[in-house]
């Protein structure tokens, strides 16, 4: 038995080692199994809070769209009209923020005017990428940067910027927050092709070439500083006006006042004295009764007609009466005038006489010729249809020959009076630079160059003898010429006597014609006890003023000798 008890205490032994070393080897697989589960959790929540998760928008618009740019847009000459420049905006991921009220309370303090409600909700819950705030500066950019708080990151983006400000807004039009274009050229532009580029992530840093306009900034600098300072000499509600080269069709300079800020395009939706027309364009949307400027169309019609000759007269030595209204003329001769005299002294009945030996069809049919039944060709979007009468009665064609009874843009009548002076060739107009030569392949001829030179002439005459001298005093020497238009405006349904809308159309030089232009002064006050409140007051003016400071810039000489170049007057009147 001894011997036995003695072999059996080694085996004994040996088991219970092997026993104690097989639970310790459990425990420690068990240890580093939790201490994998542990740091794998631990590292995973770092990744999480470390590694920004790839998504392609933001609040459903893609990084693409957001980051992409638009082109420079440039002057004639190459000067800046609107560029973009990169600004940084911050956004968030909610599921990622630890500490909403951490976050909020740092965030406003640094940018107080967010509403903490606001902010708040928008820091909360499993939302994906949210705005918190666009177009930072840079200062805010590095205080937020500085926080640290995890969730909150930037994108930066592209701000449209307008080195003239207002100056030329009208044209440009602006763009919105996330850089889109919503009124003018750069709504245009996006319809073309800058908002595929955009979409396809091909619009970025300064892959897309500038886009060259016809707008002259020295003229536009000029057209706009002339027509601020008509709204306060003549106490005027409103001002706008046109310019054209009457050989390409292009728009050397385009101002409508009122006007907004393109750089805080917000501000063109507030109103201004109750009214809400900062965005209206004049020259493209304003559809007015131009008055007595109309009388150049009449004109242009009866002489290219063949059925008026420049050397026949005309009874105006007593009103025309329809039915119960007699029409007479205002400061009228009384006496037969003839064609030109008709013009200088812009006599209503004279006129009507001619309209009414050309036959109030065919002048109908050449107020289509002119393209005055539909809107006028051009990029802007801001565009209103003319308001013409699909036929004329007597009366109406009677009114009509005066400018009265019929509405049309200003634009309208820059196009056309841009063909009466070019030797007759309607051309499509246009806020891009256009060569010579591609204007051309678009002539539209509506009137002969006989016609044509009749009607220079008649707006060179009438700037030394008729209703345009006081354009002539402040455009001497640029052999400039043009039409008054006062035309009574609409107040409920009836003609005001004490509200005007007056107009001058012209064209310079005209011994060699490159420019046409519209200006208008909206229900203008006497500049003075001396002046007078009908256009050659103050459209004439502003329109002279005008053409004494671009003349020389766009390279015409001036010429003192007043008196009318023989080569304006037709053979037949020498």
């Amino acid at each position: 038995m001894a011997i036995a008890s003695e072999g059996s205490a080694p085996i004994a032994l040996d088991g219970g080692r092997k026993a104690r070393g097989n639970l310790t080897k459990a425990r420690i697989r068990w240890v580093i199994a939790a201490l994998v589960i542990v740091f794998g959790i631990v590292g995973g929540k770092l990744i999480q809070l470390g590694t920004v998760v790839v998504d392609s928008t933001i609040e459903g618009r893609a990084r693409d769209l957001i980051t992409a740019s638009r082109p420079a847009i440039l002057d004639r000459n190459g000067l800046e009209m609107a560029v973009d420049i990169r600004v940084p905006s911050l956004f968030a991921e909610p599921r990622r923020i630890i500490d909403v009220d951490e976050a909020v309370e740092a965030l406003r303090g640094i940018m107080p005017d967010l509403d903490e409600m606001w902010l708040r909700n928008r820091l909360t819950g499993e939302k994906g990428f949210v705005w918190v705030k666009r177009e930072l500066s840079p200062a805010q950019q590095e205080r937020i940067f500085n926080l640290g708080i995890p969730g909150l990151d930037f994108v930066t983006e592209s701000k449209r910027f307008y080195p003239s400000g207002q100056e030329a807004s009208h044209i440009l039009g602006a763009v919105n927050i996330d850089n889109q274009g919503i009124a003018g050229i750069e709504r245009h532009m996006d319809g073309e092709d800058v908002a595929l580029l955009q979409s396809l992530g091909l619009a970025r840093g300064n892959e897309l070439s500038p886009v060259n306009l016809s707008i002259d900034l020295r003229v536009q600098h000029i057209m706009y500083e002339q027509l601020t300072d008509a709204l306060t000499r003549y106490k005027a509600v409103a001002a706008a006006g046109v310019m054209l080269d009457v050989r390409t069709g292009e728009v050397i300079a385009m101002v409508s006042l009122p006007d907004f800020d393109p750089n805080n395009p917000i501000s063109a939706f507030e109103p201004v004295d109750g009214k809400q027309d900062q965005r209206f364009n004049r020259v493209t949307s304003g559809i007015f009764e131009l008055g007595s400027t109309f009388k150049t169309v009449t004109f242009a019609a009866a002489l290219d007609s063949g059925k008026v000759k420049i050397t026949d007269q005309f009874d105006a030595r007593f009103g025309i009466r329809f039915g119960r209204f007699t029409i007479d003329d205002f400061h009228g001769k009384h006496r037969v005038l003839s064609a030109p005299e008709v013009f200088k002294y812009s006599s209503n009945v004279g006129t009507i006489r001619i309209m009414q030996q050309l036959g109030k069809d065919e002048f109908r049919a050449f107020l289509t010729k002119l393209g005055f039944d539909e809107r006028v060709p051009f990029e802007l979007p801001e565009m209103r249809n003319p308001n013409v009468p699909e036929k004329f009665s007597e009366i109406v064609a009677a009114t009509a020959a005066f400018g009265h009874g019929l509405s049309i843009s200003p634009l309208h009548m820059a196009v056309a009076m841009a063909a009466f002076v070019n030797d007759g060739y309607m051309v499509t107009p246009t806020v891009y630079k256009r060569g010579e030569a591609d204007a051309k392949a678009l002539y539209r001829p509506v009137i002969s160059p006989q016609t044509s030179a009749y009607i220079r002439y008649l707006l060179r005459l009438n700037a030394l003898e008729g209703t345009g001298t006081h354009m002539n005093k402040a455009a001497l020497g640029f052999r400039a010429g043009g039409k008054t238009g006062t035309a009574e405006k609409v107040v409920d349904g009836r003609y005001s006597s004490g509200l005007n809308l007056n107009v001058f159309t012209s064209a310079f030089p005209l011994d060699d014609p490159r420019y046409a232009m519209v200006i208008i002064v909206d229900e203008p006050k006497p500049e003075n006890e001396q002046s007078g409140t009908t256009a050659g007051w103050n459209a004439g003016e502003v329109t002279g003023r005008i053409i004494q400071r671009v003349a020389p810039m766009l390279g015409i000489s001036p010429d003192f000798n007043e008196m009318i170049d023989t080569n304006l007057v037709p053979v037949e009147l020498r």
